[in-house]
């Protein structure tokens, strides 16, 4: 695997207790790639979703953990999605302000990444789709060596609309980099 000169981050399925840190995710600096913060009553629906995802076969959502006191710092996690009519894997992720720019993101989304490599092939493709204005996400699809495919406008949340650029890794591409050859 590629010597990368980041923290040591561990993922762990996101459990029911972990509403407080979406709470955390859903502040204003959090959510300004994404249309704002959402409403309480949509947290609620979205902690449900993330905790259940895994349990109904559809992706799986992790917490981030910073060794070695195992500090909660953000979240990554992957699901099925349709895409341009086809069934693919979205991939997405948030760390917490004051834990940014020190390359766990990128090292919790490689982890990710070989999570979706350990299962069943279930789609040919892993999407990402960070607004064209986030240049640190950006920066992530790149050096996880995700295609460039184009810009797009992309709903999220539900409602909101926003140009995002789409990125593209083949499932099984460039399996060395997330210690699967």
């Amino acid at each position: 695997m590629e010597q990368r000169n980041a923290l040591e981050v561990r993922v762990e399925l996101w459990d029911e207790g972990d509403l407080g840190l979406l709470r955390q995710l859903n502040s204003p600096e959090m959510t300004v790639h994404f249309g704002g913060p959402e409403t309480e009553e949509k947290i609620l629906a979205r902690h449900k979703r993330y905790y259940e995802i895994a349990q109904n076969g559809t992706g799986k959502m992790f917490k981030i953990l910073l060794l070695p006191h195992l500090e909660v710092v953000g979240s990554v996690g992957y699901w099925n999605q349709t895409w341009k009519e086809e069934s693919v894997y979205e991939i997405g992720w948030s760390v917490l302000p004051e834990f940014q720019g020190r390359g766990i993101a990128t090292e919790a989304t490689a982890k990710a990444i070989a999570s979706i490599h350990s299962e069943k092939k279930k789609h040919k493709f892993i999407h990402a789709f960070p607004k064209t204005s986030n240049p640190a996400s950006n920066a992530i699809c790149r050096k996880l060596g995700f295609s460039y495919i184009g810009e797009c406008d992309f709903e999220y949340p539900i409602g909101t609309v926003i140009r995002c650029n789409d990125w593209r890794l083949s499932v099984g591409e460039n399996d060395n980099r997330f210690g699967l050859s």
